[in-house]
């Protein structure tokens, strides 16, 4: 009896033993990557993305401001390009935002199809190794852009006002002018039917719109917010569908880690064709990676990746908060910083 006890517990001992060394882990970098018009207005531009792609070694990537220049596919153009290099990856074309992928592309579709320039949603079912993960990338509507109200200048022209615009109903009224919901509120159903089919879901996108999270009461009196408390529409709906902001998951303090991705001062470029709001402090954090929480991922790093300058009241200025920001060597191709998310996948 207690022979074949002790058979039992060293067979249970082993089978246990086997089912935690079989899972396997793997890294997964995703960038969040605003190419400024496909990187044309840069001198140098499109191979400085090229560069900046191998350099971060990113696995999933999410574009905004793919254009498609004189019907060339930039899709095409990004894998001829990287494989000239030596690097293999994947893309179909798209308008707006993109999806480049070191993993083969199962299928491709537009969640929320760019309509008059006022955004777009692009979803991809991507294999990486045992797991499907769906992929999207947005590149939101940039008219309605409501953080300028506060900070005294039109949200649509950028014509300077009157008098700042504090009251939050009047923002809010002001932002939802824009199709920014409309595009989130496709994505969220569609991500929400994903997970049910038990596929990881990641987000990248230029949203065009702050973060509740960044504009609080602790943040209230700095970046020309003038006193405002927001409640961006967006990001909070994100927030109430099990969204989880990678940025924010790391660096939760909006004070000592602002986390700017826009303006950034992009040395090249003359600094007024990077300041759209000349006589205020219009940084703020609008280029994001969210993800539905999952047993098989888990959140390692984020951080920023771009100059260490921004733009400030039409002049250039180092950044001094504790945000890490990489700032790779060569030409910078985007007025935009980009966001770079480290996950661990289980398979």
């Amino acid at each position: 009896m207690f022979k074949n006890i002790y058979c039992l517990s060293f067979y249970l001992f082993i089978a246990f033993t086997f089912s935690c060394t079989s899972q396997e882990e793997t890294k997964l970098k995703v960038l969040q990557f605003n190419i400024w018009q496909e990187g044309t207005i840069v001198p140098g531009g499109f191979d400085a993305i090229i560069d900046e792609v191998i350099r971060t070694d990113a696995d999933l990537i999410a574009l905004s401001e793919v254009r498609n220049y004189d019907d060339k596919t930039l899709a095409d153009r990004l894998v001829k390009a990287l494989s000239e290099k030596g690097q293999t990856y994947y893309s179909e074309r798209s308008e707006d935002s993109g999806i480049l992928s070191r993993y083969p592309i199962l299928s491709q579709t537009a969640v929320y199809p760019l309509n008059n320039d006022q955004g777009s949603v692009t979803k991809a079912i991507i294999k990486v190794k045992n797991n499907e993960i769906v992929f999207y990338s947005a590149h939101l509507d940039y008219r309605h852009c409501s953080l300028y109200l506060p900070r005294g200048y039109h949200s649509s022209t950028w014509e300077k006002l009157d008098a700042i615009v504090t009251d939050s109903l009047t923002i809010a009224t002001d932002n939802l002018a824009s199709m920014r919901d409309e595009a989130i509120s496709a994505l969220i159903t569609d991500a929400l039917n994903e997970k049910l089919l038990d596929r990881l879901v990641i987000f990248g996108g230029d949203l065009n719109e702050p973060s509740f999270l960044d504009w609080t009461e602790a943040t209230k009196d700095l970046y020309d917010h003038n006193g405002v408390v927001m409640p961006w529409h967006n990001t909070l709906d994100l927030h109430k569908a099990g969204f989880i902001d990678t940025y924010r998951e790391i660096y939760p303090n909006p004070v000592t880690h602002p986390g700017f991705t826009f303006p950034a001062d992009t040395p090249l470029i003359p600094i007024d064709k990077l300041a759209w709001a000349p006589d205020a402090d219009d940084r703020d954090r609008i280029d994001y990676i969210f993800y539905l929480p999952s047993d098989k991922l888990k959140l390692m790093d984020a951080k920023v990746i771009g100059p260490q300058g921004s733009i400030v009241r039409n002049k250039r200025v180092l950044e001094t908060s504790d945000d890490p920001i990489e700032t790779p060597e060569g030409i910078w191709p985007t007025d935009h910083k980009n966001v770079l998310a480290v996950f661990k996948m289980i398979q």
